[in-house]
């Protein structure tokens, strides 16, 4: 694989470049995810055959994205599209701009929505999306100009019935905007149903913005709940305090938790009295970083996930808790936040020990529920208010997480393998039903 030429500004400011370290990580997201999904598998006795179609994605489509830059000059970015599969209804994925995103991810991503939508029982199935850029040193009609033509390149695979973007890493309301209004421009009429995500004033629905973090926050409720923890006074740390990790500090402390430790990528926060989540939410907004941040003392960030405290909320990237540091986890619930933040090698240490772990896939469901929600009022013309769809998400997480449990408890397995078992049972149904198109 050749790298790509380097551009860059006047100002120095690399725009794309040579990416070589991620050809080089040890760590292949997708089979990481896969290593759980045989393992469930297995346990479920899946016939030889479906284990061949669900361990496969359905399409995985590689486009080049040109545009021209704010300077004149010319540079094609690199965009990926998975269907994993689509055996349950129309694909549902987010779309994330980052340079350092690869096939083999976005493959694991599309994967992950898959299982995450059926074990929550939603009628999508699992997609991703990513450009390769970096949006840092990109201006605003620099990344509308990528939106656009990437979501052109895209436009017979999107669709309400088809394929459903959203937003991910480093893409948001703004940019959803940006593709229903490519693709309804093709189509010639509005189409609101072709993302979620979107602003509440074109289609998009109340209570989108905060359903990662509050469905965090009600899965480790049921958590804690079942483990007979008391909810008042809990130790909660939080790592990553961006959308969905500010959010859920937010709401749980609101639950009478105490928010011990948070964290994003400039600072990690500690404060046994409890950091002031708001303050600290106060103080992002006017310095954009938790850097400086008055409300407790400053750590080393990854020694936020080895702290003394009863919740871990890993609420940041990829693969953060590991055989290196899994030994060192004290908490007794793990809640996570983010998509893969456990690799596979760590599953068995945090058993040994005994960790509660609500897996990714459950815990960090609400996003994509709520995004079916803003699906359905889209299509039926017709829209909640806010408590209508916070009442329906917990109803939908409550019973998701009492399903899981109950299946872990049955099968003596722990809850992530119990989700996965869940997930692919239930796609495999469909596939047994629908039979095999010759």
């Amino acid at each position: 694989m050749s790298d790509s030429t380097t551009k860059v500004r006047p100002s120095g400011q690399t725009v794309i470049g040579p990416d070589k370290d991620r050809f080089l990580s040890h760590d292949n997201p997708f089979e990481d995810m896969m290593a759980r999904f045989d393992h469930a598998a297995e346990l479920l006795g899946l016939d030889s055959g479906l284990y061949k179609v669900l361990r496969m994605p359905e399409k995985q489509i590689i486009v080049s994205v040109p545009i021209q830059l704010d300077n004149g000059e010319v540079e094609v970015f690199t965009g990926y599209r998975v269907l994993y599969n689509t055996s349950r209804g129309p694909a549902k994925g987010g779309i994330r701009f980052d340079l350092k995103v690869t096939l083999d991810e976005v493959k694991a991503l599309a994967a992950w929505m898959t299982w995450k939508c059926a074990v929550v029982n939603i009628p999508f199935g699992g997609a991703k999306g990513a450009v390769v850029c970096d949006p840092t040193v990109l201006s605003l009609s620099e990344l509308e100009r990528i939106t656009r033509r990437y979501t052109a390149a895209l436009i017979d695979t999107f669709g309400p019935e088809s394929d459903i973007p959203a937003p991910d890493v480093n893409t948001n309301e703004r940019v959803m905007a940006w593709i229903m209004d490519t693709y309804s421009m093709h189509t010639r009429h509005a189409v609101t149903a072709v993302v979620t995500g979107k602003p509440v004033e074109m289609g998009g629905s109340l209570g989108r913005r905060e359903a990662t973090g509050r469905g965090c926050m009600i899965v480790t409720r049921e958590a804690l709940n079942h483990l007979k923890m008391p909810l008042k006074g809990t130790r909660v740390a939080v790592q990553g305090f961006g959308n969905v990790g500010s959010v859920a500090a937010e709401l749980m402390a609101q639950e009478g938790m105490s928010i011990v430790a948070v964290s994003d990528n400039s600072s990690a926060i500690v404060n046994t009295k409890g950091v002031n989540v708001e303050a600290a939410l106060a103080w992002i907004k006017e310095h954009r970083y938790l850097k400086g941040f008055p409300g407790g003392e400053e750590i080393p960030g990854n020694d936020l996930l080895t702290l003394d405290c009863d919740v871990l909320v890993p609420a940041a990237v990829e693969n953060v808790i590991t055989p290196h540091n899994a030994p060192s986890i004290k908490a007794k619930v793990i809640c996570e936040g983010a998509n893969g933040p456990t690799t596979a090698g760590a599953d068995s240490i945090l058993d040994d020990k005994g960790v509660f772990v609500i897996p990714d896939i459950l815990a960090n469901a609400g996003g994509v529920t709520v995004s079916y929600f803003e699906w359905v009022q889209d299509r039926g013309g017709y829209f909640w208010d806010e408590p209508t769809v916070n009442e329906r998400l917990g109803r939908i997480l409550r019973t998701s997480f009492q399903d899981v449990l109950s299946l872990s408890q049955r099968h003596a397995v722990n809850m992530r393998t119990a989700a996965y078992m869940l997930s692919i049972e239930r796609v495999a149904a469909v596939h047994r039903l629908r039979g095999m198109y010759a």
